[in-house]
């Protein structure tokens, strides 16, 4: 078994371990929803999610589902919702697995990406999270990652079904990790990302099929 450390970008080894086995047989194609929780032209939790993207297993293909034009929740226009809200729920809905990439806004996650998932988690009972495996990366221009972000995305997905991937990700001092171009020039932050992208791969196979099945029965 071979296992990366997790590392933030100040290089510092953290205790727990991405365990990648190596095991699962990942040929199939698997579509991930990227929904990024910044909406700023240079956002760093965007570039962290290219990243991640690029340096992804092959089998991964990734969804760039953008959230800044989602009108807010209103369960008055749930009879005749916006047709942005139809789009966005129709991107994700046929996705095998989500990932989440996010900021830290007051200790806890931005508005604009709570109203996306409460937007998807309607109506009541066809909710487009629900059984997909999904992972939180949470990044912050501090060392502690946004730490708290990270934990309050946790406590909503756990509640809307969301099989998350156990490891945690906390990419600390993400300014100083790109270039003037926006590519990752952090070579710690690199390998972190590869052994993370992975192992979620790994937790997408065991997990997709059978949510899969169960959206078919």
């Amino acid at each position: 078994m071979r296992k990366h450390p997790i590392i933030n970008a100040s290089g510092w080894d953290h205790l727990c371990r991405i365990e990648f086995t190596g095991e699962t047989q990942m040929t199939q194609i698997r579509t991930v929803a990227v929904v990024v929780g910044s909406l700023r032209k240079d956002s760093a939790s965007r570039k962290l999610a290219k990243a991640f993207a690029a340096l992804a297993p092959a089998n991964l293909k990734f969804d760039f589902v953008e959230i800044g034009d989602l009108p807010h929740f209103d369960q008055d226009l749930e009879s005749d919702p916006p047709a942005q809200w139809t789009a966005f729920r129709d991107r994700v809905r046929p996705a095998d697995a989500v990932l989440f990439v996010t900021p830290e806004y007051n200790r806890s996650v931005p508005g604009v990406l709570k109203n996306a998932i409460d937007v998807g988690s309607r109506p009541y009972g066809q909710s487009v999270w629900n059984g997909k495996p999904g992972a939180v990366i949470s990044l912050s221009p501090g060392a502690i990652g946004g730490f708290g972000a990270n934990h309050h995305l946790r406590q909503s997905l756990v509640f809307l079904n969301v099989a998350q991937f156990s490891q945690e990700a906390y990419i600390g001092n993400a300014f100083t990790l790109f270039d003037e171009t926006g590519e990752l020039v952090n070579d710690g932050t690199a390998d972190f990302l590869r052994g993370y992208a992975a192992a979620f791969a790994e937790w997408i196979e065991r997990i997709a099929p059978a949510a899969a099945a169960q959206k078919a029965a």
